[in-house]
């Protein structure tokens, strides 16, 4: 029986290096692991003794960079509603809350995981 691959080598090595660029995700019980010759998936919210609640599996490196940018943009705004003591996380509200300076740091860091990827946005 041939072995089938689902990703090309070529995006297996972008995908790595997206994932490598949001490494600090692992901080908020998201991993993504290289799973060979099927692609990459990111695993999310680990509980003992079940494991991840949820699983999502990548071969587009762009699709991988799209999804942990929210990932990491969710984050970040959950983070600091917390330190604006605001119970209901509605992201948009949350965001267009903060500060325009804050608001353009943080939208500043998709071009700094962008370049780090390798991924043109």
């Amino acid at each position: 029986m041939e072995k089938k691959s689902y990703i090309t080598v070529e995006e297996q090595k972008k995908c790595r290096k997206v994932a490598d660029a949001f490494a600090e995700l692992e901080d908020v019980d998201i991993v993504v692991v290289d799973a060979g010759r099927y692609g990459f998936v990111k695993l999310q919210y680990y509980t003992p003794p079940t494991g991840f609640e949820n699983d999502f599996t990548f071969t587009d490196s762009r699709r991988l960079f799209d999804d942990l940018w929210e990932e990491w943009l969710h984050t970040q705004v959950i983070r600091l509603a917390g330190e604006m003591k605001i119970d209901d996380i509605d992201y948009d509200a949350v965001f267009g809350k903060l500060p325009e300076e804050k608001q353009n740091e943080l939208m500043g860091r998709k071009q700094i995981f962008a370049e780090t990827a390798g991924i043109e946005i």
